[in-house]
């Protein structure tokens, strides 16, 4: 049998992580540290290897429920290799090393086992009750697997160059950044300020490190439920419908 089908065989690596194509995550599992992956995103995989449920403690479960933010995980074990996706996505693998990671769960795809993870809050600066937002960071060190919608875009943050992104947009940064908020939360004030742009929420990034921002301003279509993203919880986007400018910092 001929076909160019057979031209997308499997890559051929040492390297336990590898991006089999763009869409496509090759994991090398050697009985030694397990990974963490979401749910479900198994779709093929060779070899002698486990997946179980992960235990998520009493104080995970109660911050995922409070706060929206959580990973949903299964533990692969063993020796072999699998292969992870999820609805074609395209697929990025980050080095977490001391700078640490803040990332929207929805994002994740895998990681090793060896790294923590912990919902932290990014709160208003001004106290105002439900205003802020919750994040995953990821700390230690390891690799962690990202999912965008599209290719995404890399932005250099530095102490003379700060950068803002769209909210609906922003897919993880720098632990260290400091992060400002801004939106106009009201009809009046956006026509004021920005006319009929349909523009909400923005991102303000200072400090030293990176932004990566996807090119689509929507949540990647998964089983993530309303509510969990940056766009959901402010109303950000073409809907935003608070009732006054807030400036956010997370310092």
């Amino acid at each position: 049998m001929q076909s160019p089908l057979f031209n997308h065989a499997e890559q051929q690596s040492q390297e336990r992580y590898v991006i089999q194509n763009p869409q496509l995550l090759r994991v090398s599992l050697t009985g030694q540290d397990d990974i963490l992956a979401r749910k479900g995103a198994m779709v093929a995989y060779q070899g002698l290897v486990d997946f179980d449920g992960e235990y998520k403690t009493p104080s995970q479960r109660r911050a995922q429920a409070r706060t929206g933010e959580g990973l949903d995980l299964m533990r692969c074990s063993g020796q072999g290799t699998v292969y992870f996706a999820n609805l074609a996505q395209h697929i990025h693998v980050v080095e977490v090393e001391q700078e640490g990671l803040t990332v929207d769960s929805a994002y994740v795809l895998a990681l090793d086992s060896t790294l923590h993870t912990e919902v932290i809050a990014v709160d208003s600066q001004y106290g105002i009750s439900g205003s802020g937002k919750y994040q995953l960071n990821i700390s230690g060190r390891g690799k962690v697997a990202l999912m965008t919608s599209g290719q995404p875009l890399m932005m250099q943050v530095t102490p003379e160059k700060y950068v803002s992104v769209d909210a609906d947009a922003i897919v993880a940064w720098s632990t260290g950044l400091r992060v400002q908020m801004q939106a106009q939360t009201t009809n009046s004030s956006i026509r004021r300020r920005r006319g009929d742009t349909g523009e909400g929420w923005e991102l303000s990034f200072l400090g030293q490190g990176f932004a990566l921002v996807q090119p689509s301003e929507v949540m990647p279509p998964q089983n993530a439920a309303i509510g969990q993203g940056i766009a959901a919880q402010f109303g950000a986007g073409q809907h935003g419908s608070h009732a006054q400018n807030q400036n956010n910092a997370w310092n």
